[in-house]
């Protein structure tokens, strides 16, 4: 039997990486990382495993060298190798997703389009709405994830805080709300509440990571 040829050999680590992402948990930590470097502890608590669970699935990721790890102090905090390529890989997966599998079309369908039937703002959208001053920007992320990066002039109202805290929004320019990705639901509950409110009120196409991975400017 012959050995395998170098396309062969390339095509074996391929997909090794692809067996890496291939994971529902290892795919929500692949977009909690692309947000900014995070605590196994705290990355354990937003994907809802274990400290022991999450550190497997990171053990398989940096296996992958689809993440790395830095020591502080007792704490490991990891941060994603090749950020760019990473959420560009996640987002053409998303996209072939969408276009071949009917459940995730479904998903879509009964809860996106169901609770947000108007179109998302695009990149290029929201770049001349900024540059008009029409628009005010609203990251709905945890403030420890808007603190580690965020779209320029944004400012941030966590979901959970969004109810008490609405008397500060302009009534007389549009809200485009933004959050992790295309699948988080953040800034789609955002817009809801916004519209049922009275505001003007959309959310962008996809999420902070998306944003800054088209080499588009961020503030940090």
């Amino acid at each position: 039997m012959s050995s395998p040829g170098p396309k062969q050999r390339i095509f074996a680590k391929l997909a090794d990486i692809a067996q890496a992402i291939g994971d529902a948990h290892r795919l929500e930590i692949l977009e909690h990382l692309a947000q900014g470097e995070c605590g196994v502890d705290d990355l354990a608590a937003r994907i809802g495993l274990s400290i022991a669970n999450t550190s497997r699935h990171l053990q398989i990721l940096r296996r992958a060298r689809l993440a790395e790890p830095r020591r502080d102090g007792r704490r490991m905090i990891y941060s994603l190798i090749g950020e760019t390529d990473i959420i560009r890989l996640t987002s053409a997966l998303g996209r072939i997703g969408e276009r071949n599998d009917a459940e995730i079309q479904l998903v879509i369908n009964s809860y996106f389009r169901t609770r947000d039937e108007l179109e998302p703002v695009s990149h290029a959208e929201l770049l001349a709405r900024l540059k008009s001053g029409s628009v005010m920007l609203l990251d709905v992320r945890p403030e420890e994830e808007f603190a580690k990066g965020h779209l320029p002039d944004a400012i941030n109202i966590p979901l959970a805080e969004l109810e008490c805290r609405m008397a500060s929004l302009p009534r007389d320019r549009t809200i485009i709300a933004y959050c992790r990705g295309p699948y988080c639901v953040l800034s789609v509950e955002a817009t809801a509440v916004l519209r049922g409110r009275g505001f003007d009120a959309y959310r962008l196409e996809d999420g902070y990571p998306e944003w800054k991975a088209a080499g588009l400017p961020v503030a940090e």
